[in-house]
């Protein structure tokens, strides 16, 4: 017997000795459920591929990966085609934001920002006064898009546009605010492609570096990475990526192109795979990245009004239909996602698609559905503070 007892990790308790895969300690008391919730989502989602479903899936709960599996094709287009596999890296789109929130609780925790700063100590030739990082996070800067200035004003769409050319276009520009500071919820790329180049400003790093080696390769996250165009002169016609985006028509599939703005980072453009979105699940479960007094903040409302019955912590969704989830979709050239977590069942959802369809409203009946639990605390994943996953790529 490996260890005497077993814990969850919300239990928040100091250990030392052997640090442990999440999937290797598991309590057999939930066994005969586990197989039973597998059934069922095998049967659901095999129910979603024979309905265009393209992409991969995992299901955990209590800590236990229940169901993983992978659907259809890596592209679309190509003539002879290859089967999507389960630890194949898709573009995040806009769920890239809860990694961009979490870099910049790190820097909060170390002391060089506070949440009430104004943005401009960071970026004094930001035009607009009265932002604070925290507006940032919860989307209530009031600040105008960034992707309609650049449509209208970038010279050539060949050049990538960055978040250094996209700060002295603001600059530049000037375009009118959406609205005055902390006024209302407004979600905006733009917040979050301004936290990124906090992090660059504060640490000296590139952001794509500053992720890697705070977050993912601590984390063990060996299929996650934040696509860069910083070195590249022109847009590539397509990205870099065995996995391809594609837009479906009537006529059929598209692979989707690069796009000048992906040169933007932090809103987007971050790739991974359902097995590190686990990891970085885990992680913030079990308080590996912030204490909890520091890591609860991504999980309370921004605002004090609901529109349209929903919230926005940092980096993460709230709604009043589904109280106790915190969620985010995300969608661009050619790619959706949705990443749930149910906080009140200790449920997790990965759901990456590379095509355009949408992610049927049947998942949150799925993840919801509570007629099938399995025990809690049946699992235990044993850490040093510090340490994740000790495996090999």
């Amino acid at each position: 017997m490996l260890f005497p007892m077993l814990f969850s990790c919300r239990q928040k308790r100091e250990y030392s000795g052997v640090v442990v895969n999440t999937d290797s300690v598991f309590c057999d008391l939930g066994k005969g459920k586990a197989s039973q919730s597998a059934k069922r989502a095998d049967v659901f989602f095999k129910g979603l591929a024979r309905n265009g479903l393209n992409g991969t899936v995992l299901y955990a709960e209590q800590g236990q990966v229940v169901y993983e599996n992978a659907f259809g094709w890596r592209d679309l287009c190509a003539r002879k085609k290859d089967s999507l596999r389960i630890d194949d890296a898709f573009q995040l789109s806009s769920d890239s934001k809860m990694f961009t929130a979490e870099a910049i609780m790190m820097l909060q925790a170390q002391g060089k920002l506070d949440y009430a700063d104004d943005v401009r100590k960071f970026i004094p030739e930001l035009p607009y006064e009265g932002i604070t990082i925290r507006q940032l996070l919860n989307h209530r800067s009031g600040l105008p898009r960034y992707d309609a200035l650049a449509d209208a004003n970038w010279p050539d769409r060949k050049i990538p546009f960055s978040n250094e050319a996209m700060i002295q276009m603001i600059a530049e520009k000037k375009p009118e605010p959406y609205g005055a500071p902390d006024a209302i919820f407004f979600y905006n790329n733009i917040n979050y492609a301004l936290l990124a180049t906090v992090v660059e400003r504060i640490t000296g790093q590139n952001f794509e570096d500053f992720m890697r080696e705070n977050i993912f390769e601590p984390l063990n996250m060996h299929h996650t990475y934040v696509y860069s165009m910083r070195n590249d002169a022109n847009v590539s016609l397509y990205m870099p990526t065995e996995v391809h985006g594609h837009d479906l028509f009537k006529k059929g599939p598209v692979k989707a192109q690069n796009d000048y703005l992906n040169g933007v980072m932090g809103d987007k453009i971050m790739y991974s795979s359902v097995g590190d979105l686990y990891k970085f699940h885990i992680a913030l479960e079990c308080n590996l990245l912030l204490p909890d007094s520091l890591q609860s903040e991504s999980f309370k409302p921004g605002s004090n009004e609901w529109k349209n019955n929903e919230n926005y912590g940092f980096g993460w969704r709230m709604s009043k239909e589904h109280p106790d989830m915190y969620f985010h979709y995300g969608w661009w050239k050619g790619y959706r996602s949705l990443i749930i977590r149910d906080a009140a069942h200790n449920r997790y959802l990965a759901l990456l698609t590379n095509t355009t369809q949408l992610i049927s409203d049947e998942v949150w009946d799925f993840i919801s559905d509570t007629s099938l639990q399995l025990p809690s605390a049946s699992y235990n994943p044993v850490y040093y503070r510090n340490t994740l996953l000790q495996e090999q790529p």
